[in-house]
């Protein structure tokens, strides 16, 4: 059984007090629930990836003729009234985009796993766990408010002159009446709309999961951060199972603003197609395509896994995090410091040695990269730059799978789509259409491979992020103790 030579040693190990840490529980992955603009669901997702579909399409929610970028990977054709149950539907209102997409993901998820929860349906065959013993670590963005809402308490917040004011926004009038500050015309309940702690709120709810919960913001890296802390829970024994990944939407005005504003964006002008704008890795992409998804997966003790018959998809056998220097994530340099050649993510080249190191193995036995590869040059050409410092020259080998120019940057949402992925490749051994990195430095020449079988060991999750977050997951085959 592994351990993490980084973890620190408790304080009461001293040389002349032996001391032996507990054996760390193996963690599985049970369950996936996948939930994005090719497919809700993780046959209907496996299936697109196979066929190397993508869904990057002009944007549907609302008017953005007027934005740079107009084309996104939309979740369409889904209502929150469907995947919750009936005493829960009046909650559906005060829920955000990104809670429904949490909370469908979450259900499915649970349903892949073949667990019978407080969510599920009177007539719902399954496991039905200790819930006491079942955690929800999920991870969140900073969750944009509706402009429909917003606006209808900003134009009751005007001055003599007709211009928005802060005094008016947020003070009652000189005769006190009652509800006359702008904000007192915001809807009932509005801010726990858009606290970003509201999807693991309605998932532990609706599936009554009473095990340790927490939310983890960090862009990009958020759902394999949030993987993460739930793996280290069920190692240390807090909890036999967790409901684990993340949920992002950046579908409306302010979202699509902000985002565009980071400068991971494309313009995408008049086309239609976003794959053809965005290219993993390679030296001609336009840029990034935003994306909508919940990427929730079940994880659990492999003993527990045992005991109830699941179907195991892989183990979580390593995982790291770290944070990439402000200098270099943007992209900036301090004083006459040059330029570097070869651009890397230290933060990233960091979460992965420490995914490795927990694992107990080598890159050399990395068979599968699972990278974020969103198609904004400079940040591709740090990726690549991280990888190469641990892979070398073998990277050139190993099948990259990124999914960005599929489904999007689902941002939080991403991680958990990755580590499906991940997942499924082990269980199938069958990788979808994936491409292989010919240079390391800025004139990457990716070469694409179609599906296949191939022999998959171990797999590696990886992403950074906009605020400079990183983390890596190690999948591995699941083999039982007994074989």
């Amino acid at each position: 059984m592994r351990s993490n030579p980084n973890r620190p040693l408790p304080l009461s190990l001293s040389p002349d007090r032996p001391y032996h840490l507990p054996m760390p529980a193996r963690v599985v992955i049970t369950g996936l629930g996948p939930v994005c603009s090719i497919g809700v669901g993780i046959e209907p997702f496996w299936e697109a990836l196979l066929e190397g579909r993508s869904a990057l399409s002009p944007i549907e929610a609302f008017d953005a003729s007027g934005y740079r970028a107009k084309l996104a990977g939309e979740v369409r054709e889904i209502k929150i009234r469907d995947f919750v149950p009936k005493s829960y539907r009046k909650a559906t209102k005060v829920m955000a985009r990104d809670t429904e997409l949490a909370v469908i993901a979450a259900k499915l998820a649970a349903g892949d796993a073949g667990l019978v929860t407080r969510g599920s349906e009177d007539a719902d065959e399954g496991f039905s766990p200790d819930l006491t013993r079942v955690g929800c670590q999920i991870g969140a963005g900073l969750i944009a408010a509706d402009t429909e809402e917003l606006a209808r308490a900003v134009v009751s917040a005007k001055d003599d002159d007709g211009a928005f004011s802060m005094e008016k926004w947020g003070t009652e009038s000189t005769d006190r009446v009652e509800g006359a500050s702008g904000m007192n015309n915001l809807p009932p309940l509005w801010l726990l709309k858009y606290l970003p702690n509201m999807l693991a709120c309605h998932v532990t709810i609706i599936h009554g999961l009473e095990g340790p919960s927490n939310t983890i913001m960090g862009a990009e890296a958020s759902a394999i951060l949030s993987i993460g802390e739930s793996t280290r829970v069920i190692e240390r024994g807090s909890a036999d199972m967790c409901f684990t990944g993340g949920a992002e939407s950046r579908l409306n005005p302010l979202g699509l603003l902000r985002w565009d504003y980071s400068g991971r964006l494309a313009d995408t002008g008049e086309a239609e197609n976003g794959s053809q704008i965005t290219r993993p890795f390679a030296p001609d992409s336009l840029g990034g395509v935003i994306g909508e998804a919940g990427g929730m997966i079940v994880i659990e003790n492999e003993t527990h896994a045992q005991d109830r018959n699941a179907t195991i998809y892989a183990t979580i056998s390593g995982f790291g995090a770290a944070q990439t220097p402000p200098a270099g994530l943007l992209g900036l340099n301090h004083g006459d410091e040059p330029e570097p050649d070869s651009p890397i993510d230290r933060g990233l080249e960091s979460a992965i040695e420490s995914a490795l190191a927990d694992a107990q193995i080598s890159p050399d036995q990395i068979d599968l990269i699972i990278p974020l590869g969103l198609g904004v040059a400079d940040l591709d050409a740090m990726e690549i730059g991280a990888l190469h410092e641990i892979f070398a020259d073998r990277l050139r080998k190993i099948p990259l799978l990124p999914i960005a120019h599929q489904v999007g940057n689902t941002m939080a949402g991403h991680g958990g789509l990755m580590a499906s992925v991940g997942a499924k490749c082990i269980h199938t051994q069958i990788i979808p259409p994936t491409m292989r990195i010919e240079s390391k430095t800025s004139g990457l020449e990716p070469q694409k491979s179609p599906s296949g079988a191939h022999t998959i060991e171990h797999v590696l999750v990886c992403s950074g992020s906009l605020g400079g977050q990183t983390g890596a997951l190690v999948l591995s085959r699941y083999v039982s103790k007994s074989e």
